[in-house]
């Protein structure tokens, strides 16, 4: 396996980066499990950082696709018609869409990548509205092409683009435990004199940033700040989004953010197939046909997969099985921190995008690594500190409970090694 590890190594580019903490070869995968060529089984809690949200190869899925494909439907189409789109249309716009649902929104597919859709908003934004500056948020991540890269703040990222990043403001996120802190959002726009942004720019939940949720007042408040400045307010639920936090959307049970945009990819294709989505609501779909396009926004096997993904959402047991199984994460996290010494570390996050934060990084890399050892694999995020759990919706309850409690083993011994003080000796245990 070593000998054909060494491919990579001698022909790809040294800006590989997940392949650098799980240096196997894989070449299976089913469900919540991935093998290598050795034949090791693993859990995979990294789920292609929540584009796995139904596990690997889902069989309804691949059977469509594949289906699709054997009767010689078209896989690139550009923007023209064909019946996988029109099928994937009508039936995201029933599901989730209309009075019933979000409001009356269209969408655009921008390409096949997540940060492809971010670019339409914020170019969208500023066609709308005529004003170039964006609000984004301390610990945001939203792509790595340029403009959705002035709106990530990884210094790591940014020292990349070789170029100014421009036109975007950031402005630190809600503070774990004071919602007052929106209030401050609006005297930090006026102390720095900018004038009013074309759009505010959030995650509900930081992926990348750590797991940092944001409350329902302090998401409410940055919807009456945009109204009061004339601003658009577009939500980035690409890894939050598609069941992630509970619900399709993760800002579902926040009426009253009303979002104008909203960013998806990730998990949408239900496979793993590159798909994003804009929705934007109808009256600001401004775009002259043409103005913003991509060669690859007619990726058909996507939206047969993607149509497919959506009959788990008309499924009332899988709805609530992804809301339970999210509450059973948040409980098993509870359970592992209550194991440790006070202030190593603290559950983080929201339903099924949850993990573990923890004080020093240094344990939270070596908590991750011990885990890859005991066949889970698992990413950190926010700055290395937390230790980040992505289990696929699919997960039963009862393999979720089994598996917390290996990984509530792995974490306490990691840190009974780093943390607490060593066991006496017997003569002074005696004395």
């Amino acid at each position: 396996m070593w000998e054909q590890a060494a491919v990579f190594d001698r022909h790809e580019s040294e800006v590989r980066s997940y392949c650098r903490s799980f240096p196997v070869v894989f070449e299976r995968a089913d469900g919540q499990f991935l093998w290598d060529t050795s034949g090791r089984r693993y859990v995979d809690l990294l789920c292609g950082a929540g584009a796995l949200n139904y596990g690997h190869n889902p069989p309804e899925i691949v059977a469509r696709v594949t289906g699709y494909l054997a009767k010689g439907g078209p896989v690139q189409s550009l923007d023209l018609h064909t019946s996988a789109k029109a099928e994937f249309l009508e039936r995201f716009a029933g599901q989730f869409l209309g009075p019933g649902g979000l409001g009356d929104y269209v969408m655009q597919f921008p390409g096949p990548a997540g940060t492809l859709a971010v670019e339409a908003a914020l170019k969208l934004a500023r066609k709308v509205t005529g004003r170039s500056n964006v609000v984004a948020f301390r610990g945001g991540f939203h792509g790595v092409s340029l403009g959705s890269l002035a709106a990530t703040t990884s210094p790591l990222l940014r020292s990349a683009a070789g170029t100014p990043l421009r036109d975007v403001m950031i402005l630190p996120f809600e503070e774990r435990g004071r919602p007052e802190s929106a209030d401050e959002l609006e005297s930090l726009l006026a102390d720095a004199q900018a004038p009013p942004p074309a759009a505010f720019l959030l995650e509900t939940v930081q992926g990348e940033g750590g797991l940092n949720a944001a409350s329902r007042r302090w998401l409410a408040r940055v919807r009456r700040l945009a109204d009061s400045l004339g601003a658009l307010v577009i939500v980035d639920d690409i890894q939050a989004g598609c069941g992630r936090t509970g619900s399709f959307f993760s800002f579902q049970h926040l009426p009253e953010l009303a979002p104008d945009l909203v960013c998806l990819s990730k998990s949408l294709s239900g496979m793993g197939l590159p798909m994003a989505m804009l929705l934007i609501r109808r009256e600001l779909d401004l775009w002259a046909p043409g103005e913003h396009n991509a060669t690859f926004r007619g990726h058909n096997l996507a939206f047969v997969g993607a149509t497919a993904a959506l009959d788990y959402w008309a499924d009332r047991r899988f709805v609530e099985h992804a809301a339970q199984l999210g509450t059973e994460i948040r409980f098993s996290l509870r359970d592992i921190v209550a194991n440790l010494p006070y202030g190593v570390a603290e559950p983080a996050g929201r339903g099924a995008m949850s993990g573990l934060r923890f004080a020093d990084a240094r344990l939270a890399e070596r908590v991750r690594a011990n885990l890859f050892r005991a066949s889970v694999i698992a990413e950190t995020s926010g700055e290395g500190r937390v230790l980040k759990l992505l289990p696929p919706l699919t997960m039963a309850t009862a393999e979720w409970r089994e598996l917390a409690w290996k990984i509530g083993d792995v974490v306490v011994e990691t840190a009974g090694r780093e943390c607490w003080p060593a066991d006496p000796e017997p003569e002074e245990a005696a004395a």
